[in-house]
């Protein structure tokens, strides 16, 4: 398969810079696998989950990756925190290839070596340092700047082990309202953990999708869910995985294609306690990093149903979202999703694959 197979026109003014007032009023396109599709509000999802079901999410929680500094030469420098190695030392993307000293504020001061590491100096807590002067690390299809009100509306309202740097962005729609009436249903609603690295973002360039390697992202799952999604699978219930960060944390475990833990985002692995571990938990935590890439022909071994957004052309989640549906029909429902002027990307509306 060519990664030109997966391009599409998407009129610009169609890319959401700004969420609507109440997360569940997103606009719902439902998709069936025989290809017809309905067109209702997210806040009609419950409709489609039936007793027995399972609903799961990642629970990750965005920081205010991206900080402003003041060069020695007087310029100002973005910096965008990717992953902390431990001991103030963080990989970071910036542009350029910028080495020296970048003054962030009284409280924070970085040595930059070649704009791709950053060794902090700070005087209290940094993560609490990073929130007082972060902005948010909007992607870069929203032009605009990031604000405060950002801090909590590019967040999940289940959102609890912090360290990534986007989204998972089909999870910004729900309310607690909206999970209350899905586990009122009889529906299980699950967590586990993927932070959102470059992984989720890397643009394809190859020819040959088969040839693209994805970066590796943390993720954190209780073993107890794993029997749980046993269990769901004897008895014939859907796995409806919210987004498909959610889908690869799940996928890369079942599938083999994982590796050992690392720590990630905040530079710590993330407790027990952080994860909100669901009742029946039996408290064990599996962690390890998975570069896994889904696209058609992939065979899921949990996931059969999927709640996400609009996705860019040629992406890495609109190839696993096709896999999960077919190209052909997700093409479809994406011409009539512009067609009937839907917003697209992180601040847009939803799709549900059935």
């Amino acid at each position: 398969m060519k990664a030109a197979d997966f391009c599409f026109f998407l009129p610009t003014e169609l890319i959401a810079a700004k969420p609507v007032q109440e997360r569940d009023s997103s606009r719902l396109l439902v998709l069936n696998r025989n290809g017809e599709a309905e067109h209702r509000l997210f806040s009609d999802l419950p409709e489609y989950l039936s007793e027995g079901d399972m609903l799961l999410v990642n629970n990750t929680k965005v920081f205010p990756a991206r900080l402003t500094g003041i060069k020695r030469n007087g310029g100002s420098l973005e910096i965008l925190l990717v992953r902390g190695n431990g001991n103030n030392e963080w990989e970071i993307l910036s542009k350029g290839s910028y080495t020296g000293t970048l003054r962030i504020s009284d409280e924070l001061e970085a040595e930059i070596l070649n704009g791709r590491l950053a060794r902090f100096r700070h005087s209290g807590d940094f993560m609490n340092i990073v929130w007082k002067y972060g902005d948010m690390p909007l992607p870069p299809y929203i032009k605009r700047r990031p604000d405060e009100s950002d801090k909590g509306r590019y967040q999940t309202v289940y959102a609890a082990a912090e360290g990534s740097i986007a989204a998972p962005t089909a999870g910004l729609h729900f309310t607690e309202r909206l999970i209350s009436r899905i586990a009122e249903k009889g529906v299980k609603v699950r967590e586990l953990t993927l932070h959102i690295g470059t992984g989720t973002f890397k643009p394809i360039k190859t020819e040959d999708i088969e040839m693209h390697q994805m970066d590796s992202e943390c993720f954190s799952i209780n073993s107890g869910l794993v029997d749980e999604i046993a269990n769901l699978r004897k008895t014939g219930k859907r796995l409806v995985a919210v987004g498909t960060t959610a889908t690869r944390a799940i996928e890369g475990f079942l599938s083999g294609r994982f590796h050992a833990p690392l720590t990630q985002g905040t530079g710590k692995t993330i407790s027990q306690s952080e994860n909100r571990l669901p009742e029946n938990s039996d408290g064990t935590m599996i962690r390890g990093r998975t570069d896994i890439f889904i696209y058609p022909g992939y065979e899921f071994r949990a996931v059969n149903s999927l709640v996400t957004n609009f996705h860019l052309p040629g992406s890495t989640p609109l190839m696993l979202t096709a896999a999960l549906c077919g190209w052909e029909q997700l093409k479809s429902a994406y011409a009539d999703a512009i067609s009937r002027r839907y917003r697209f990307f992180s601040y847009g509306d939803a799709m549900l694959v059935l």
